[in-house]
């Protein structure tokens, strides 16, 4: 019997979610509180941009009559056997987890829900959430008893976007539930919608545990990466000589340093443990934060350095996304290097091919096309799209100063003239070691 899965929240994420379910077979019913978001997916328009495969197959499955939206969660979930939920979780931009659109989206399924279905969060979460909170929210809801009435568990999801489907099929699917049970009604399900191989946790903690790890590793790794640019620059090293050379060795796997971590991920979720009232003992975790946060004014340094006093100086971003060719700027480094060259009086411009104008200037950003830009005292390359890499070696001659923000910058200083060009970890272009390995 064809199973049929409720997917509540049809975003980046949750859109090929749904769309990978209802390819293994299942009805899939995507729930979502833009009107216009369902009224896309009803007439097979994806409303996601820049997710390889994604149209293709929403197509597929729509023609086949596999997949439909609705605003109307709890009626779509009355018709559920499984329930799967990601909704994005609102954080503030000091790091304050906001619940509010996650809990309505959970109490809206505790009002359809009914005995037997199985609820699954994949909205990466503080440790305790999905047992705690959001339990007691369908139990209140529902009249019905998690473990009892109906399952409930915990999988984080573990993708990236602009390759999700790829990522579907390549990483282990984590699942933890409130009881045994859920745990293996979970499991089950995700065997049946996915080709990766499934990996079951004692619990629904320990499976939120894990994705709190992943990204603190990965947090603190380029932290130790930043730590090492600085202390290898200030000594004539080129860190990421080093760092090639110390990875050849299979059990060192040092990160990129760069002017910071942007996205959803790596700079918000050490806050998500960091917040537990039991929390000190993380200090590696608020040590990689405050280096990785801290990377901002090290680069704003770097331009001093050569420049001088900032103010009035013209200093374009080349780059408002967290990273390349991905349209998002949440907690993107830019915005970081627009704070710190503003608070030292700089007059700060941001391009970016990926956003209008309009979408810059709600970041606060004065914006820029790559014509207007002119003769400028600095340019910072923050996130390297394809088009800055097309771009003639003569566009990069009008800045004084280039600070390559991601060690991606492939022009030769010799092509730039007079135009100096910086990294983070790479010792200044007049930068000499002596016999001793210490600055000349």
């Amino acid at each position: 019997m064809k199973q049929t899965v409720a997917v509540v929240g049809l975003g980046k994420v949750g859109l090929p979610l749904a769309v990978q379910y209802a390819s293994h077979g299942s009805l899939v019913l995507g729930c979502d509180i833009s009107e216009a978001v369902v009224e896309a997916v009803n007439r097979s328009v994806s409303p996601v941009g820049g997710e390889a495969f994604l149209a293709e197959r929403l197509a597929d499955v729509h023609s086949r009559g596999l997949i439909r939206a609705s605003i109307d969660t709890a009626a779509a979930v009355r018709e559920a056997d499984v329930v799967v939920v990601i909704v994005p979780m609102m954080v503030s931009p000091d790091h304050q987890v906001d619940y509010r659109a996650i809990d309505s989206a959970t109490r809206a399924i505790g009002a359809g829900l009914r005995p037997g279905t199985l609820v699954v969060y994949e909205t990466t979460l503080p440790v305790g959430t999905t047992r705690n909170r959001f339990g007691a929210i369908l139990a209140e809801m529902s009249h019905l008893q998690p473990g009892t009435d109906f399952s409930l568990a915990f999988s984080p999801e573990r993708i990236r976007t602009g390759r999700i489907f790829h990522d579907l099929e390549t990483y282990p699917k984590v699942v933890g539930g409130i009881d045994d049970e859920s745990t293996k009604r979970a499991a089950g399900f995700y065997r049946s919608v996915l080709d990766a191989p499934v990996m079951e946790v004692a619990n629904a903690e320990t499976a939120e545990m894990t994705k709190l790890m992943e990204t603190a590793y990965r947090d603190v790794n380029i932290a130790l990466a930043n730590e090492f640019a600085v202390f290898a620059a200030e000594r004539g090293i080129d860190v990421r000589e080093a760092i090639a050379a110390a990875n050849s060795q299979p059990q060192s796997s040092i990160h990129e340093p760069g002017v910071g971590v942007g996205g959803h991920c790596i700079p918000v979720y050490p806050y998500f443990l960091m917040q537990d009232a039991h929390a000190e003992e993380l200090r590696l975790s608020r040590s990689a934060r405050e280096i990785n946060d801290g990377m901002a004014d090290y680069a704003v340094s770097l331009l001093s350095r050569h420049l001088g006093d900032l103010r009035d100086r013209d200093v374009v971003i080349l780059g408002l996304a967290y990273r390349a060719d991905v349209k998002e700027a949440a907690f993107s480094s830019a915005l970081g290097l627009m704070d710190s060259l503003q608070r030292v009086g700089a007059n700060v411009l941001v391009q970016d091919p990926l956003f209008s104008d309009a979408e810059i200037e709600r970041f606060g950003a004065r914006p820029v096309s790559l014509d207007e830009i002119g003769r400028v005292d600095a340019m910072i390359l923050q996130a390297y799209h394809t088009e800055y890499r097309m771009l003639p070696d003569s566009f990069f001659r009008q800045a004084r100063v280039v600070l390559d923000g991601r060690g991606d910058f492939a022009i030769d200083q010799s092509a730039l003239g007079e135009t100096i060009v910086l990294s983070i970890g790479m010792p200044a272009p007049s930068s000499m070691v002596n016999r001793v390995g210490m600055p000349a």
